[in-house]
Parts: C-alpha cells; structure tokens; sequence
C-alpha cells in the first residue's frame, strides 16, 4: 500500500455504524466516533469513509472542496433521516449554501432485486411525502438510490450524481440477471442480501468484505 493511503488509513475516524441518523464532525484523525453514520470534515488528510453492502453510500463535497462528508443510508437512515441530519448539520456550521455542495449516490440494491414486506413499503408512505412510482416502482420493492436522489434535490443540493448499479445482481462485465451465487467472482459488488440468498446455510456462511466509499481533503 502506498505510504500516502497508509497515512489515511491510520486517520480515519474510529465508528460504528448502526443504521442510524447520527452525524459527526471529525476535527482530528482517528477520533473516536461511537455509533455514527454520518461524517463531515473541513480539516485537510482526515478521510471520511464508510463501509456498505446492500445500502447506499452518500458522498458530498462543497465546490470550494473545504467541506466534505460521507454517509451510510440503508432503508432505516432514509426513513428516519440521515440525510436530513447531514445536511442540517452542513446548515448549522455555516459551510456554505447547499446549492454550493455536490453529492454522489452510490451502488446499492436495486429496485428490481430489493423486495421487502408490504409493510414496510406502507410505512414508507405513511411517513415520507414521496411520489409512489418513485419510492416502490414495483410491488414490495423500494428504490433506494432514487429516494435518496429526490431528498437530496428536495432539499436544494447543487448537483446530484447516482451510480445506479444494484448491488445485488450487477455482474463483472455490467449486465444484470437473475441471482445465480455460485460464483462470487461473476459479481462486480459484494452484497450481504445475495450472499444471504445464495448460501446453502445462512447461518454458517462467511463474513464478506463489503464495499468502502470515501472522501479526503488533500492537504
């Protein structure tokens, strides 16, 4: 590895995600975050990171590249509103208007492998004032890379780019089918949920290295 990304890797903030809406500011390399999902830095050679198999990966920089942040979102942060956290949280620091900063959504389960209870989809609409089509293009499915999408430029964010490849069946050569797990290598991302569906016990199969997304303010 080289000597600059070990530097890095010794920075980054010290967390756990845990699927919730805590957003912290990392002032100095390798703090201790607790539970978190959320990081912002306007300090240079600190990295802000996170890890994610089947929920998104958020990246957001300001124009000026000052300001950065990264955050996990899986169905839980996008219903109880991570993305709202962080981008109050930019508000409150003063770190510029929003329409300043740029986001990029990354890879995730897709809408058309990411099927959840009916429930689930009805508290999605009970509690979020989304378009229908949008939010859950098919029955007991939700999409979401697109959810994400609409909060971010709902609420005024510059410029929004979304890597919108699923997780879940997006195989090397980028062509998409039916879940076939035989061969882990066939796949461009790791995915928690294929994985799951695939293994012949669930309870015995092995812990994968999932996916890290990241951003660092150069110094």
């Amino acid at each position: 590895m080289p000597e600059v990304l070990v530097g890095f890797e010794a920075a980054r903030p010290q967390k756990q995600q845990v699927h919730g809406t805590r957003v912290v500011t990392v002032d100095a390399p390798g703090q201790a975050c607790g539970e978190a999902d959320g990081f912002l830095t306007d300090q240079p050679g600190i990295p802000v990171s996170i890890v994610t198999a089947d929920c998104l990966p958020i990246l957001l920089a300001h124009r000026s590249g000052h300001y950065i942040g990264a955050l996990h979102a899986g169905w839980r942060g996008l219903l109880d509103g991570i993305i709202e956290s962080m981008l109050g949280q930019i508000t409150a620091w003063r770190w510029g208007e929003l329409s300043e900063w740029i986001a990029v959504v990354g890879p995730a389960a897709g809408a058309q492998a990411y099927e959840v209870s009916e429930a689930l989809v009805d508290t999605f609409r009970e509690r979020l004032d989304l378009p229908e089509a949008l939010m859950s293009p098919r029955p007991r499915h939700l999409a979401l890379g697109a959810i994400a999408c609409y909060k971010l430029q709902a609420a005024g964010v510059g410029e929004i780019g979304h890597i919108d490849q699923c997780t879940i069946t997006t195989r090397v050569d980028g062509s998409t089918g039916a879940i076939d797990g035989t061969d882990a290598d066939a796949y461009r991302f790791q995915s928690h949920r294929r994985h799951t569906l695939t293994h012949p016990d669930p309870e015995a199969r092995p812990k994968l290295p999932n996916q890290h997304a990241g951003l660092v303010i150069l110094p």
